[in-house]
């Protein structure tokens, strides 16, 4: 099977501390299949996450279509500091290099992307683990608004996969577009060197800080 849809949702603050996770098969099938798991806070004992994935059959037979690899590629991207107010963490933990934008520099945003650790300590991440690593920043990588004065946080992320990634580096191609109230949306195109490998959206609470 490969995952063609991942949607994630976060129910409240995840915590530096222990968490439960519960998984079950939502909706079996011989053909597509519907599975979800949802992550608990242990010590506050409720969920603060839930993904749900649908898994389709694999085929090497499908419609073929010329791959149109991006014109760019990890070398010709530059990294840039972060904006002061955001902590280490995250940041720290994925090489970026920027092809277009920035995190401080409002509007539509290129960058290549790579973890530079294991998303679990001694264990190889999957190329759909690694995608979902990056691809979560979209709403960063097309801020569309200074992060020092407003937040924009999601409180989803949907990805449709048209394949798994090949290699290291991911590429968003982001961009952030603001209703006139607290609903902004953030959508991304999604590259490997090959070529598309997925799209994003997020839905995005904005609200002054």
């Amino acid at each position: 099977r490969v995952v063609g849809r991942l949607t994630m949702e976060l129910l409240g603050p995840v915590p530096v501390g222990p968490l439960r996770v519960e998984a079950a098969v939502v909706r079996p099938g011989r053909t597509v299949e519907m599975c979800e798991a949802t992550a608990y806070d242990v010590q506050r004992d409720r969920p603060c996450a839930r993904a749900t994935a649908w898994l389709f059959p694999v085929h090497e037979d499908g419609p073929v279509q010329d791959a149109e690899p991006p014109a760019h590629g990890p070398d010709d991207g530059v990294p840039k500091p972060p904006p002061a107010s955001w902590s280490p963490g995250y940041l720290d933990a994925v090489e970026w290099r920027w092809v277009r934008g920035a995190v401080t520099e409002p509007g539509p945003g290129l960058v290549w992307m790579r973890p530079r650790v294991d998303l679990v300590e001694g264990e190889p991440m999957s190329p759909v683990q690694r995608l979902m690593c990056c691809v979560d920043s979209a709403s960063g990588v097309s801020a569309a608004l200074d992060p020092a004065a407003w937040g924009f946080l999601n409180t989803e992320l949907t990805v449709h996969v048209l394949r798994p990634p090949v290699g290291d580096w991911i590429c968003l191609d982001a961009e952030t577009t603001l209703g006139p109230g607290s609903v902004g949306i953030a959508a991304s195109k999604v590259y490997d060197r090959r070529g598309l490998v997925a799209r994003s959206a997020q839905a995005l609470l904005v609200a002054k800080r």
